[in-house]
């Protein structure tokens, strides 16, 4: 199982949401780049960084922040929010980000995810948000009618190998992770399932992979002081790809 800290921005700002409130933001950090070189010493290869004003707008505005990152930091790099379109995928594929996250577009417009699928194989992800657990769209802003499992299957069919799949309950929480739905995706796909929101601490990590999930996420825990990442990196054992 692998270990993503994680840094959302916004306005150029390490930050936190709780349950994915934008008016909840607080910065967490002073710099991207230095908190993700940190993460890199304790061990993580991979980071998962998430753009919450191109979530909302669908613009590239922090793009030179998630590039500067991928480029310097020694770690690969798993970015979402606002991307949407099959040009903004090529661009940060090309330049050396190694996965991307089409989160509305799973909704809205599976043609894209088709798409990309057809064209960058398993360098795109989506990522499901889930609201009493039916998928939530925009940022989280929009609930939409489609049952977490349902979409889940769907993008199975169309060969998507990675899904990040958040409890919008749980994210910011430090209260755990929803293992009931986490175990149900899991075993209702064959993707890759990568757990986000809700992680405290190592048991959340040790529940985590016993469920055989691929990876897990970890952002408050770790910026919080409640999660040493280079635990949760041993914890979790071989790093994958």
């Amino acid at each position: 199982m692998i270990i993503l800290p994680a840094i959302d921005i916004q306005n150029g700002n390490c930050v936190r949401l709780y349950q994915g409130d934008f008016s909840t933001a607080q910065k967490v950090a002073d710099s991207p780049l230095e908190t993700a070189l940190h993460f890199r010493e304790a061990g993580a290869n991979w980071i998962h960084m998430v753009d919450l004003d191109g979530a909302r707008t669908g613009d590239m505005t922090n793009a030179a922040i998630f590039l500067e990152v991928a480029k310097y930091s020694g770690l690969k790099v798993e970015l979402g929010g606002g991307i949407r379109t099959l040009d903004t995928i090529s661009y940060y594929l090309e330049q050396g980000i190694s996965r991307v996250i089409l989160g509305s577009a799973a909704v809205k417009d599976p043609s894209l995810v088709r798409q990309a699928v057809q064209e960058f194989g398993e360098q795109v992800a989506v990522g499901i948000d889930a609201r009493e657990e039916m998928v939530a769209t925009e940022g989280w802003l929009d609930t939409s009618t489609i049952h977490y499992l349902d979409l889940a299957k769907r993008m199975e069919e169309t060969g998507v190998k990675y899904i990040i799949f958040t409890d919008i309950a749980k994210d910011g929480t430090l209260s755990g992770s929803n293992l009931k739905q986490l175990s149900a995706i899991n075993q209702t796909v064959s993707c890759q399932i990568i757990a986000s929101g809700g992680i405290r601490d190592l048991a959340d990590i040790r529940a985590c992979k016993d469920l055989n999930l691929y990876g897990v996420i970890c952002g408050k825990s770790i910026y919080s002081g409640s999660l040493a990442l280079s635990d949760a990196v041993k914890m979790a054992g071989e790093q994958t790809c």
